[in-house]
């Protein structure tokens, strides 16, 4: 057996269910728009210790790791500075560092791509019926020191994060309000712009928070909002992310209204999930084509 095959043996989840069925159940009840908490059987694996994730992010290329100061606010313009570490000393040191990192697009790795694979096929069946074919399946893994904060934004990707070493709160908003994260902000988003948002305090009472401990995970919908204080010690989470067709319309549509407001409309935004969106999202499929309208 080859190395790679032998990694893959080594760390296969061997059949082992990861969603017991009332978490099963609870999903497949809730999803696509409701956030909710469940609970996972991930145990401990060895491509999820702290010197394995080091080892992924020193080979993950530059595009896919993000790592910043975990004393950050809720709310933050743009990107924060560079905290002079690199991604290896970032993890390896993770009680002390002070920081919070990410790995994205695990997947790029055949031994991580496995183990996403495992772990989307099981809650599969619940998906299909209700959004279709499971598209872009992804991974991200999420380490952070004490305390740190991972400030307000929002993804493009139906997701579920596992919680897997430490404690963390994730304080979710309801997606597609404009109270939350304005129109122009999402269309800025889905034409190159970042994902992080302005804060308000006065936002704070309108979000659930969902507070996680090892063996537990919550879903959390397209779009929703969100921002995480990490508990007092260092925190490991696995999200394990997918998109959709109705997903990637509602991007289209988000980019579409961008064009049509530069050109002095007031579009009306995407409905939220059974809305098809289809309409917009092919007019914006076609138009993405021609040279300089995107």
């Amino acid at each position: 057996m080859t190395e790679h095959r032998q990694l893959q043996a080594d760390t296969a989840l061997n059949g082992a269910i990861i969603f017991p069925p009332q978490s099963r159940a609870c999903f497949a009840a809730s999803y696509p728009e409701e956030p909710h908490k469940l609970r996972h059987n991930l145990p401990e694996h060895p491509l999820l210790a702290l010197d394995a994730l080091a080892d992924l992010g020193e080979t993950l290329p530059e595009s896919s790791v993000e790592y910043n100061r975990g004393d950050l606010p809720i709310g933050i313009e743009g990107k924060p500075g560079a905290t002079g570490l690199t991604i290896g000393e970032t993890i390896r040191n993770i009680a002390t560092s002070n920081s919070w990192a990410v790995l994205k697009n695990i997947e790029q790795s055949p031994a991580y791509a496995a183990l996403l694979k495992e772990l989307l096929a099981e809650i599969e069946p619940d998906i299909v019926p209700k959004t279709g074919r499971m598209l872009t399946p992804q991974g991200f893994i999420f380490v952070s020191s004490p305390d740190a904060v991972t400030p307000y934004h929002f993804d493009p990707e139906h997701n579920i994060l596992l919680q897997l070493v430490g404690q963390k709160a994730m304080t979710i908003f309801p997606a597609g309000n404009p109270r939350f994260a304005d129109d122009r902000v999402h269309e800025a988003y889905h034409t190159g712009g970042g994902r992080e948002l302005k804060w308000d305090d006065g936002l704070g009472t309108a979000g659930n928070t969902y507070h996680l401990a090892p063996g537990e995970a919550v879903y959390v919908p397209v779009m929703a909002p969100h921002f995480v204080r990490n508990g007092p010690a260092t925190s490991i989470s696995l999200s394990i992310t997918w998109r959709s067709e109705w997903s990637y319309a509602e991007a289209d549509v988000r980019a579409f209204n961008h064009l049509l407001r530069r050109i002095g409309l007031n579009p009306k935004a995407p409905g939220r999930w059974p809305a098809s969106n289809r309409g917009k999202a092919i007019t914006w499929r076609i138009l993405r084509r021609i040279p300089g309208i995107s």
